[in-house]
């Protein structure tokens, strides 16, 4: 997901994404079978969103070319990071940006037959909520959302009395951050530690994280009786609870916070 979202802010939105067939990308009902395209994971949701193409490899000569490439970067890297005297993520992702893919271009680049480039800038101003693992649960009676262990509380919104029985959307972003969304409406944002934070203040980053019950969040004992009227019905239907990470990029980049309607 990090990646990605690098990608399109930086070089703009491209035709297709041609990937392994591995379960962060496509389903696969059984193995060795052709991929579900209907039943889309996180990122073939986020891609669908920007309009990209999703294209999975099945011939053995696009398999091996990957395959080569990891081999050569699980080899390579690690000694090279050793020689480097890096031991945290953050220095190997910046030793990588700086240095490592400048050399690999001066190596292996080479210039393109035709000028131009078939990237178009993104124009999205609401690429936090795309690139965010996105889950859909009901809410309950008491205005309240569950995923897993925690729920939230809502606040009362002046377009409704109560939001219960109805179906918002659950986003857990890259930097750690959970908004809670109702159509075009931000019901809550709230910060890693669970506590809300000020939709005019709040600054959104690019950085990986996990979201740990805090602050605005309870923890419902395992075995709990309470009904928690949870809909059963997640928009993604492989990874329903996966934890955000990602690489982090020297430069976060800035983006608007949104705001309800």
């Amino acid at each position: 997901m990090q990646g990605l979202r690098e990608v399109v802010e930086e070089r703009g939105l491209f035709c297709a994404l041609y990937s392994d067939r591995g379960s962060h990308f496509f389903h696969t009902p059984q193995a060795g079978e052709a991929v579900d395209k209907s039943r889309l994971t996180q990122v073939g949701r986020a891609m669908r969103e920007l309009g990209i193409q999703m294209i999975p490899a099945y011939s053995p000569q696009a398999r091996g070319r990957s395959e080569r490439n990891f081999g050569t970067w699980q080899n390579r890297l690690p000694q090279e990071l050793r020689l480097a005297g890096i031991k945290t993520r953050e220095g190997a992702n910046e030793w990588l940006r700086e240095c490592y893919i400048r050399e690999f271009n001066q190596l292996f680049a080479r210039t393109a037959a035709e000028k131009g480039t078939a990237f178009r800038r993104c124009l999205r101003k609401d690429l936090d909520v795309i690139f965010s693992v996105q889950t859909e649960r009901a809410v309950a009676k008491d205005n309240t959302v569950t995923i897993r262990d925690r729920y939230w509380q809502l606040e009362k919104t002046r377009f409704r009395g109560s939001l219960a029985g109805c179906t918002v959307t659950v986003c857990e972003h890259l930097d750690g951050t959970v908004s809670i969304r109702w159509g075009p409406h931000t019901l809550g944002w709230f910060d890693a530690e669970g506590k809300l934070i000020a939709k005019t203040n709040k600054k959104r980053r690019g950085k990986g994280g996990s979201v740990e019950a805090g602050g605005n969040q309870k923890t419902v004992p395992t075995g709990s009786p309470t009904p928690l009227e949870i809909s059963p019905t997640t928009r993604d239907f492989h990874f329903p609870t996966a934890s955000a990470t990602g690489c982090v990029p020297k430069t976060k980049p800035k983006t608007k916070a949104a705001h309800a309607a």
